[in-house]
């Protein structure tokens, strides 16, 4: 990802429709780290939209719940990139109810991971 995991934060909220990835730098005056994010982010949304889910893989060194149908289901989500002031979030949507219940498995299993929070203003487990 390419910044410190310590002075950042997650967080993967479940939505009605999907969901959020957020991810803010912890110092907004980091400004070469608030550009990462923003890369980063936009990198994952290519990747999602892709049906590609080897980042999560790796990252977590085995198969993440919910991308095997995320995959499948591709067309039937959009993942878009917004640049947030101290980082960037991925918004997760489909009106396609199983594609929903995979985003779900998908950000529960990313916040347990992470021990992340699953809204905002919130600090993880």
């Amino acid at each position: 990802m390419g910044v410190d995991q310590q002075t950042s934060h997650h967080v993967f909220e479940d939505l009605k429709d999907g969901g959020r990835i957020v991810l803010d730098r912890d110092d907004a005056s980091d400004t070469a780290a608030v550009a990462t994010i923003r890369a980063h982010m936009r990198d994952i949304a290519a990747a999602f939209a892709r049906g590609d889910f080897a980042a999560p893989g790796l990252v977590h060194a085995r198969e993440v719940p919910g991308t095997t149908v995320m995959a499948a289901r591709r067309s039937a989500i959009t993942y878009t990139p917004v640049d947030r002031p101290r980082g960037a979030e991925v918004r997760i949507q489909t009106v396609d109810s199983a594609a929903v219940r995979a985003v779900h498995d998908f950000l529960a299993f990313q916040r347990s991971d992470h021990h992340a929070s699953g809204h905002e203003g919130h600090k993880g487990g």
